[in-house]
């Protein structure tokens, strides 16, 4: 897949394209709903496949929301390259390109620079300056234009549409279940592994300790999976200030189960599976580390579970 990172590195493509437009963030299922109607539409009329994307989101370029991105842009692309993507653009989104006008993005951007033959985008799609235009002004624009336009519906889980807001909710709250129903795979918190307090060796539970640059990290201790050299391990992860020892920064300490694996400085993968509980502040070590032990155990029952 071709990383294109903003218009000036934009080169034109061997034929026209058929392409995606949105944040992507957390390629959920009505993302996943999107790609498939981009690829259906490059093989109908032998299109290049691009997505169009925009880094930083654009409600945090504008300042009008504080939005916490399920997914870093790394993270994302990683997904992209995934599903079958011929290329992405990544635009960086300023309050410059947000005066954009509907009808000049259709034709600046779209026809002249892209060359699009077809456009998809989810039903509620927005765009322009202001979001003042939505899927009928672009297909108006696109008969105009030359390009054809799919807006597709959005995935329900539950009757529910699926949307990275929803998404962001239920992990804010701790609820990684509910969550993974609808992004289609746990939520994944990456990172390198930096040297820690050591206080989980001393409880009877070290744990690799990650630096990351995932934006939302759910309170709570969870049942994991650490994912490590294409390595799957079982294992259990603390999020939160760790109370009990007064205030601190927030933290990602995961401990693999029946292991003992130096990671310090290696990249490392943490899929938030069910939690456990909430993070709470103990009147001593040894309650703590009570609580440690019934967490390692809930931990080992549903792996067992799981077969």
């Amino acid at each position: 897949m071709v990383v294109v990172r903003g218009f000036e590195d934009l080169r034109p493509l061997p034929r026209p394209v058929a392409v995606a437009i949105g944040n992507f963030d957390g390629l959920h299922l009505g993302h996943r709903k999107i790609l498939s109607a981009l690829r259906d539409a490059a093989a109908a009329r032998r299109l290049a496949s691009l997505v169009l994307t925009f880094d930083p989101h654009p409600e945090r370029a504008l300042g009008r929301k504080s939005i916490r991105m399920i997914d870093t842009l790394d993270q994302r692309l990683d997904r992209l390259s995934r599903e079958g993507v011929e290329a992405v653009l990544v635009v960086p989104f300023d309050r410059a390109f947000s005066r954009l006008a509907g009808r000049d993005f259709a034709q600046d951007i779209l026809r002249d620079r892209l060359d699009a033959r077809e456009v998809v985008v989810g039903r509620d799609f927005r765009f322009g300056c202001g979001r003042r235009a939505g899927v009928a002004e672009l297909k108006a624009f696109g008969r105009r234009l030359g390009f054809g336009v799919r807006a597709v519906a959005p995935a329900l889980v539950g009757g529910v549409p699926v949307s990275s807001s929803l998404i962001r909710r239920l992990l804010l709250h701790g609820r990684v279940e509910e969550a993974a129903r609808r992004l289609g795979r746990p939520y994944e918190i990456a990172g390198e592994v930096v040297p820690g307090a050591a206080r989980g060796r001393r409880l009877g539970a070290p744990t690799a300790n990650l630096r990351t640059a995932n934006e939302i990290l759910p309170d709570g201790v969870f049942v994991t999976e650490a994912v490590w050299k294409r390595r799957r391990l079982p294992s259990v992860t603390s999020i939160g200030t760790n109370p009990t020892f007064g205030p601190n920064p927030v933290s990602v300490e995961t401990h693999i189960l029946d292991r003992r694996i130096r990671f310090c400085g290696a990249r490392l993968s943490v899929r938030l599976l069910r939690r456990i509980r909430p993070t709470r502040k103990f009147p001593d070590r040894e309650a703590l580390a009570a609580a440690i032990r019934q967490d390692v155990a809930a931990a080992r029952e549903h792996f067992r579970r799981a077969g």
